[in-house]
């Protein structure tokens, strides 16, 4: 039993540790995550005021869970406090089981990012896992008397302390740069356009029709293959799944650059040849009073006389925020601006539909050109 439980012990901290530290090399994206359940539960009517409350926070709960992760993780290997790490174990596996249970049988939620977008795990992929790791959790409680600490407590303490410590200086960094892996799809090198496109092996969903009509007050529902006369009205039309696809659905998707009345410009814009820059401000609010790099860095591009375009999903606050540049302004949907953009502002160097360089906002003010 003993060599079981420091065994279990030794792979349950180790994935912690690596799980939470996936997750800190791009903290925004676990943010969004649990912005996606606060909207799924909301709009499912459980305690709807609180969800969007909720919403407001997700960057401190997402800081507040991976560094929980981490912490937990190194506690379990260092034997530190080991009753209160079990336990706090334990009801962290009964929530994330319960998470990506939801994920799973629910489908309203794509993916619970468990491993953050570097490793992209399926629904029951992570419900097997979290359920492994659940049965482990409760080996350790059991035979919590053979997990003993590897040093003295003063240096258990000053080792677990400096984890938690660099996790956070970590996500801090992360959150005021860009992520130190880039595993999303606008990562430089990438064909945005390209990336657009739906995959070549894409399998499309397989839809079967019924119709209802009615005659006499009595409705009726028919097959595709076997309408009726013309004696019947139509009512409605049913789509019925019957079989999902697979791989149908672009690594860039609703990523579409709108002019003010709307006209699609994407492929226009980025399919000039030559070079230019991208500036995405999803919502100007965002951005701290005092800092002007944003404007100073498109000022500088402007002069050079290279084309630079605003991306943005707040078209009249950000056309005023630059509106002494007169500014080239695309709106483009919130959604997909937080996965090109992990912060506000960022800008792109583009050549063509490829994407050469990308800086977060604490870069932007030193971008040589």
């Amino acid at each position: 039993m003993r060599i079981i439980v420091n065994i279990i012990r030794l792979l349950t901290g180790a994935l912690f540790i690596f799980s939470g530290l996936v997750k800190a090399i791009d903290p925004l994206g676990l943010a969004y995550k649990m912005q996606e359940f606060f909207e799924a539960w909301g709009n499912g009517g459980f305690m709807v005021s609180m969800m969007r409350g909720l919403n407001d926070y997700a960057v401190p709960f997402s800081i507040i869970m991976i560094t929980l992760e981490v912490a937990v993780g190194v506690a379990l290997l260092l034997g530190w406090h080991k009753k209160i790490t079990v336990w706090i174990l334990f009801l962290l596996m009964l929530f994330f089981t319960f998470l990506t249970s939801y994920v799973l049988f629910s489908g309203k939620i794509r993916a619970c990012g468990c491993f953050g977008d570097c490793i992209p795990l399926t629904p029951i992929q992570t419900f097997t896992k979290d359920i492994i790791l659940l049965l482990f959790t409760i080996i350790l409680i059991i035979g919590i008397k053979y997990i003993h600490p590897l040093v003295k407590p003063f240096m258990n303490a000053t080792i677990a302390i400096l984890c938690i410590a660099a996790t956070i200086l970590l996500q801090w960094y992360v959150l005021n740069h860009l992520p130190i892996k880039d595993c999303l799809p606008f990562k430089p090198g990438n064909d945005i356009l390209a990336l657009r496109k739906m995959p070549a092996d894409a399998v499309p969903d397989k839809y079967d029709y019924t119709f209802m009509y009615q005659k006499n007050g009595e409705k009726k529902d028919f097959k595709m293959t076997d309408l009726p006369d013309s004696s019947w009205e139509f009512v409605d039309r049913k789509q019925i799944l019957i079989e999902k696809g697979k791989n149908n659905i672009p690594l860039i998707n609703d990523f579409m650059l709108s002019t003010a009345d709307g006209t699609d410009s994407t492929d226009a814009i980025l399919s000039q040849p030559g070079r230019y820059f991208i500036l995405f401000v999803n919502n100007p609010d965002d951005i701290k009073a005092g800092y002007h790099a944003d404007i100073d860095i498109a000022r500088k591009i402007l002069s050079e006389s290279i084309p630079l375009y605003f991306v943005t999903s707040q078209r009249e606050a950000t056309t005023q925020r630059y509106s002494s540049l007169h500014p080239i302004v695309f709106t483009c949907d919130f959604t997909a601006i937080k996965t090109a953009a992990r912060s506000t502002p960022t800008l792109y160097e583009m050549k063509g539909s490829i994407i050469q360089q990308k800086w977060g906002k604490a870069d932007i003010a030193d971008v040589n050109f």
